[in-house]
């Protein structure tokens, strides 16, 4: 098959817009008359310091960040964020966390390590089909933060609303970034990981509210430090440089679809096409519960192995790929970030349809 063929349903590494690869392709060898790929330039030279400050000035613009807040453009995922931001907000003090997730539960045993961590809400009781309610979270008092994931990949459910916290809220957004409007005033500190709606694996954005740093523990490496971060500019290290290329042509890209509000649309648009195929369906369960169901990742199954696996397969045959359920979950999943063209959530719901009557 080639490009054209294929609609990638993939978590993450996920799909990139095709527009941004040709870019990309073009200037591989040849970075603007340079001589040099982004791959090979030092990220102290003026070429890359241009693309650098295109990519944080682009990003601020689209989400509208107030000057109140950092852009930081890091390495070591989003995994690494859930050492870091304990380290630098909780001081040995009390955070709380709704374990809503895989994700968000390792971000709460991680932050364990550094103070204590109070669960306002946990749904593994009903295998994380659900988004608590906002009378449902619980509290501490003096809190230092409340951390929450945004959208569950594995489980197909996203936050439709802003929790209401005396706390500052901490959010990690890595799944549903740049789809959307966001009120940054609400926030404390954002972050995600590049890889799903952003750019390729490797780049990891941090927007954290500038007064907040400069509180780690003792102990914090400097590249774990929001406030060193900040004054080295995400340069304490070489930084990911070409990962922060994309990223700036991605950005350019969303501008030029409608920006965010665009993206909020479109995204409406791909979900409806498969969550009409759910609510009318015999064969398929949907895992997450209607309120709570989340635009970038659809997860459902037909309630037998054998059937799912014939799904996939035949799935992979029409150039529907990656559409195989996380490993500790099984089933189906179509995940559709900002670069998944309608016409591919339009292809999956019919082969939905097709399959279901086969099967029924």
């Amino acid at each position: 098959m080639n490009r054209e063929e294929v609609f990638n349903f993939a978590a993450g590494p996920s799909v990139l817009p095709q527009r941004v690869l040709e870019r990309a392709a073009g200037e591989m060898l040849n970075y603007r008359g340079s001589g040099m790929s982004v791959m090979e330039m030092s990220h102290r030279s003026a070429a890359f310091q241009e693309i650098f400050d295109t990519a944080k000035a682009s990003f601020r613009e689209l989400l509208q960040i107030p000057d109140s807040h950092e852009i930081l453009l890091l390495q070591g995922g989003a995994t690494l964020q859930f050492a870091a931001i304990p380290m630098n907000l909780l001081a040995g003090g009390t955070a709380d966390y709704a374990v809503t997730g895989r994700f968000s539960g390792i971000a709460a045993r991680e932050a364990e390590k550094y103070g204590t961590v109070h669960i306002a809400a946990d749904t593994s009781d009903t295998g994380h089909d659900r988004i608590p309610a906002q009378e449902e979270l619980s509290f501490s008092d003096g809190a230092k933060y409340f951390y929450y994931c945004a959208n569950n990949t594995i489980y197909g459910t996203e936050w439709q609303y802003v929790p209401d916290a005396a706390c500052p809220l901490v959010c990690d957004m890595s799944s549903d970034i740049l789809t959307r409007p966001v009120d940054f005033a609400n926030y404390a500190l954002v972050y995600a990981g590049a890889q799903k709606n952003m750019a390729p694996a490797g780049l990891t954005v941090v927007i954290v509210r500038k007064d907040l740093a400069g509180k780690a523990l003792a102990y914090t490496p400097d590249i774990l430090r929001y406030d060193t971060m900040i004054r080295t500019d995400s340069m304490l290290n070489t930084p990911p440089c070409w990962c922060i290329y994309l990223f700036s042509l991605v950005l350019d890209w969303v501008r030029e679809q409608g920006g965010v509000e665009a993206m909020d649309e479109r995204k409406r648009e791909r979900a409806k096409l498969l969550y009409d195929v759910l609510d009318d369906s015999r064969l398929f369960r949907p895992h997450a519960r209607r309120e709570d169901r989340s635009f970038m990742n659809v997860t459902f199954s037909t309630a037998d192995k054998v059937l799912d696996a014939a799904f996939v397969s035949g799935a992979a045959e029409r150039g529907l790929l990656n559409v195989k359920g996380h490993k500790s979950t099984g089933g189906i999943r179509a995940s559709l970030y900002n670069a998944m063209p309608v016409a591919g959530a339009a292809k999956l719901a019919a082969y939905m349809r097709e399959f279901e009557k086969e099967h029924v």
